[in-house]
């Protein structure tokens, strides 16, 4: 039974008619494509134009002329309540509704139309097929976090069984968990392992150090998707050795779609389906191949909420070898997370604190950026930049959660600033840690 399917249609989501429209993009010639993106890019433009009094307050003229006139749309631009960004004729009624995870440091509510959603599956879906793997029958071992609220924590254990996949913690990755860890490889028929990369590149030490390869404890494993975090090669190398299997480098952002996958050619193949992706300099002019630049994207299809021209926050560089129909990325800076250690011996993945700062991440957009710095063991210094001054009481709520899922007795400052410090490269780390930096 095609359960993954089944959720997406009971949810509203049309995944069955995404599909066709995916496989009739794909099956475009050079000449056809060029005619689909410059047709959908006006058509996106136009759409908002004429729908999303917020667009129209950014794009400051009366009609789309050319693309290279259209504004640049920042995450800034975005944050203010949801409802005052939908297009006419939506809700949040019928709409997927979802968070940012603030690894920029720029947090927001974002809203997808329900076929936008569908098609970002069935492109989902069409890329893990590279490498023989089905959404609705291949066992995943995920590598994620998960809501410790009762009501979250329940709603991402059940997506969890209609998904087929078994969640591991990313919240303690002791010799003892890894440990446990590995005897579910040993009785679960896994197909492929999928999360974050810091959490994996820990699994794969610590295999690393008992002198096992993961594949030879659990032989109908296929591959291994990593995202949320930069994959470096020398770690992409260590978890091949240690899994016996293909390590895929995953970029994606859950406002927009699946952004690249890497292909069994070790090519990091740009969705140009549903997305149209373009690399800019400072001055806001379209790079060529080969150039560093910022990443700038627009989702064709979103009719709820505009992402048109949409400044990701990343710097990355399109291949030489790219084309129109194929864009390759060649690099992407950014997204890299420090592993958290506590005082009891027990370590965590930074993207911990993405669940504990959604406490703070309110709808309202008080909270602009935030970022957390692990000063000692004992200390965390969480800054952050806002119109108003955090309250007692939400203070109070964050250490709760802090102490919820990494443990009690952390000494937790606060710190607000009028903005914050980023990196050469515009990025904004959201954890860092200091533990035995000179």
């Amino acid at each position: 039974m095609n359960l993954f399917d089944l959720s997406l249609k009971l949810n509203g989501f049309p995944i069955k008619e995404a599909r066709p429209v995916l496989t009739a993009i794909q099956n475009l010639n050079e000449d056809g494509f060029l005619s689909y993106i410059e047709n959908q890019r006006a058509q996106i433009v136009n759409y908002h134009l004429k729908h999303n009094p917020f667009y129209q307050s950014l794009f400051k003229d009366i009609q789309f002329s050319f693309w290279d006139a259209v504004p640049i749309m920042t995450k800034r631009d975005l944050q203010q309540p949801l409802i005052n960004r939908l297009s006419e004729g939506f809700s949040l009624k019928n709409v997927y509704v979802n968070k940012t995870s603030g690894s920029s440091g720029d947090p927001f509510v974002f809203a997808k139309d329900k076929f936008c959603h569908a098609l970002t599956w069935a492109v989902i879906q069409d890329r893990f097929g590279w490498f023989n793997l089905n959404f609705n029958s291949s066992k995943q071992a995920r590598f994620y976090g998960i809501p410790l609220d009762k009501k979250g924590y329940y709603q991402e254990r059940f997506k969890d069984v209609l998904s087929g996949r078994f969640r591991f913690s990313v919240y303690d990755l002791s010799d003892a968990a890894l440990k446990n860890h590995l005897k579910k490889f040993k009785t679960a028929k896994f197909d492929y392992i999928n999360g974050y990369t810091s959490t994996i590149v820990q699994f794969a030490k610590f295999l690393e150090k008992q002198n096992v390869v993961l594949k030879t404890v659990c032989p109908s494993l296929k591959a291994c998707v990593v995202t949320s975090e930069m994959l470096f090669e020398d770690d992409k190398l260590l978890m091949e050795k240690q899994f016996g299997i293909p390590v895929v480098n995953e970029y994606g952002a859950s406002e927009l779609d699946l952004i690249a996958f890497q292909n069994s050619q070790d090519k990091w193949v740009v969705n140009s389906e549903t997305l149209f992706v373009e690399i800019l300099d400072d001055d806001d002019r379209v790079l060529p191949y080969g150039e560093e630049g910022r990443v700038v994207i627009t989702s064709l299809y979103n009719k709820a909420h505009p992402f048109i021209r949409y400044d990701i926050g990343d710097i990355g560089i399109l291949s030489k070898e790219s084309t129109l129909q194929k864009p390759l990325l060649k690099k992407l800076i950014g997204r890299t997370n420090d592993i958290v250690n506590l005082p009891s011996g027990k370590k965590a993945a930074g993207l911990t604190f993405y669940y504990i700062t959604k406490s703070i991440v309110e709808d309202d957009g008080n909270v602009k950026e935030f970022m957390i710095e692990q000063l000692d063991l004992q200390t965390f210094k969480i800054i952050y930049v806002s119109t108003e001054k955090l309250s007692d009481q939400q203070t109070k709520i964050i250490i709760k959660e802090i102490e919820n899922y990494l443990e009690k007795g952390l000494n937790i400052i606060f710190e607000r600033q009028p903005h914050l410090k980023r990196s050469k490269s515009g990025k904004l780390k959201q954890f860092s840690s200091f533990l035995n930096k000179t």
